[in-house]
C-alpha cells in the first residue's frame, strides 16, 4: 500500500476474563457471583463440551489463534480493540452487577502478543471490580506501552484521546459509551472521580462533547476515530438516533466511527467517504457452548482492516476477514461460514447503500456507494 495511506485493525469486544483467563498461564480466582454460574471454570467446560478439549494452560496467543497470522499479514499501522475486561487481581466485585470480567495482570501477554496499540475502555465491564479494578487496568496497560482512551482517574483523563504517530501521520482515538450498552451513569468519570467517558444520550449536544475535542486536538493530516460502546446485544436494526449521531460526528470532523457492544456484526455505512461500523461484534470471549440466539451465529466474528487516504481522509479500502471461535481459539472461518456472514451482513447493510463483495477465500470488501 502506498505511503499516503494509514491502515488500522479495528476489533469489537475482546473479553479475556472469566473462562478465557482460566485457561491462560496465570489464572485468577475462578469465583463468580452470577445467578447460575459461580465458577469461571464452568465456561471452559461448556466450550469443551461443544467443540472438544482445550489444552491447559494454553500459550498467551491461544485465544487469538489464526487471527495472529491474519493480522500480521495485513501489517496494519495501528491495532485498536475494545477491551471489555478489568485487568486486576482485586477481589472486590462491583455491587449491582450480574456479570464480572477480570483477567489476572500476569496474563497481559495475551494482549501484547497481538501487538495491540490502543485499548478503548468506555464500556460496561471496565468497572466490574470497581475503581480499584479500573485503575489497575489502566496502570497495567500503560506500563507495557498500550495506550488507553475512554476511562481514567478523572473526566479529563477519560476524555483524552489516545494519540499515536505512524509512519504516515497521527491517529487520534476517542472512546465513549452510552447507557444503552449497559454502562451505568454512576460510572461516569467526574472532576475528581475515576470512571468512563459517558455520553448521556444521542443528542447533538452529546455529539458536540466529542466534536469539540476533535477540533481542539486534530491537526492537518490527522485521522480522528470515535470509538463508541452503544446499543443492545442482538439484532441488525440500527436505531435512527445512532445513524444521526454518527453522521453528526463525521460532519464535525471524525473520520472513522468504530461502534461495538452487540454480540455479532452489525451494518456498515460509508458516509461522505468515511466508514461507520455500527457494531463490530465480539471477537474474543467465553460464550462458546452457551445456547440461545443461535440465529445470529455469534461464533462467527470479523477482523476489520480499514485503510484511509491521508490526503483526503477518506476510505481507501475496508476489508473484513471472517473467523470463528472453537475451543476458545479463533480459526479462519470456512467458505460456507463466510458466505453466510456475507449474505446476512450484506442484507443488513444494503439499506445504507453499502455493497459487500466476497473473494473465493471468504475475505469480504466493502464497496462504497
Amino acid at each position: 500500500m502506498a505511503s499516503e495511506t494509514i491502515k488500522l485493525f479495528l476489533a469489537g469486544d475482546v473479553m479475556t476474563g472469566r473462562g478465557v483467563d482460566q485457561i491462560l498461564p496465570t489464572p485468577g480466582s475462578p469465583k463468580l457471583r452470577e445467578g447460575y454460574v459461580r465458577n469461571a471454570r464452568d465456561y471452559v467446560a461448556l466450550a469443551e463440551a461443544a467443540n472438544g478439549p482445550i489444552p491447559q494452560p494454553v500459550e498467551p496467543g491461544w485465544p487469538w489463534g489464526d487471527a495472529l497470522r491474519i493480522i500480521g499479514a495485513a501489517a496494519p499501522d495501528l491495532r485498536v480493540i475494545n477491551l471489555e475486561t478489568s485487568i486486576t487481581n482485586d477481589g472486590d466485585f462491583a455491587r449491582g452487577k450480574g456479570i464480572h470480567y477480570r483477567m489476572h495482570p500476569q496474563n497481559i501477554a495475551c494482549l501484547t502478543i497481538a501487538g495491540i496499540d490502543v485499548c478503548v475502555l468506555a464500556n460496561n465491564h471496565v468497572l466490574d471490580f470497581g475503581v480499584a479494578g479500573l485503575t489497575d487496568t489502566v496502570d497495567v496497560l500503560h506500563r507495557i506501552g498500550i495506550r488507553t482512551a475512554g476511562a481514567g482517574r478523572d473526566a479529563a483523563d477519560a476524555w483524552n484521546p489516545a494519540v499515536l504517530s505512524t509512519g504516515h501521520g497521527r491517529v487520534l482515538v476517542w472512546s465513549a459509551g452510552l447507557e444503552s450498552s449497559g454502562i451505568s451513569p454512576a460510572g461516569a468519570a467526574g472532576n475528581h472521580r475515576p470512571g468512563v467517558a459517558f455520553l448521556p444520550d444521542l443528542s447533538e449536544d452529546s455529539a458536540a462533547l466529542i466534536i469539540e475535542r476533535v477540533h481542539t486536538a486534530k491537526r492537518d493530516g490527522d485521522l480522528a476515530v470515535a470509538s463508541l460502546h452503544w446499543g443492545s446485544n442482538w439484532g441488525y436494526r440500527v436505531p435512527r438516533g445512532q445513524i444521526e449521531f454518527a453522521h453528526w460526528l463525521i460532519d464535525g470532523g471524525v473520520d472513522i466511527v468504530h461502534g461495538h457492544s452487540s454480540h455479532h456484526p452489525r451494518p456498515i455505512e460509508v458516509y461522505r467517504g468515511r466508514p461507520i461500523l455500527y457494531g463490530c461484534g465480539d471477537l474474543i470471549n467465553d460464550y462458546e457452548g452457551i445456547s440461545g440466539y443461535e440465529q445470529y451465529r455469534d461464533d462467527l466474528r470479523l477482523l476489520y482492516f480499514v485503510t484511509m487516504d491521508t490526503a483526503s481522509q477518506e476510505l481507501r479500502e475496508l476489508r473484513l476477514v471472517p473467523v470463528r471461535s472453537r475451543r476458545m481459539r479463533l480459526e479462519r472461518a470456512t467458505v460456507d461460514e463466510a458466505s453466510w456472514l456475507h449474505r446476512v451482513l450484506g442484507d443488513a447493510s444494503s439499506s445504507f447503500g453499502t455493497t459487500i463483495g466476497m473473494a473465493t477465500d471468504g475475505t469480504m470488501t466493502v464497496v462504497a456507494p
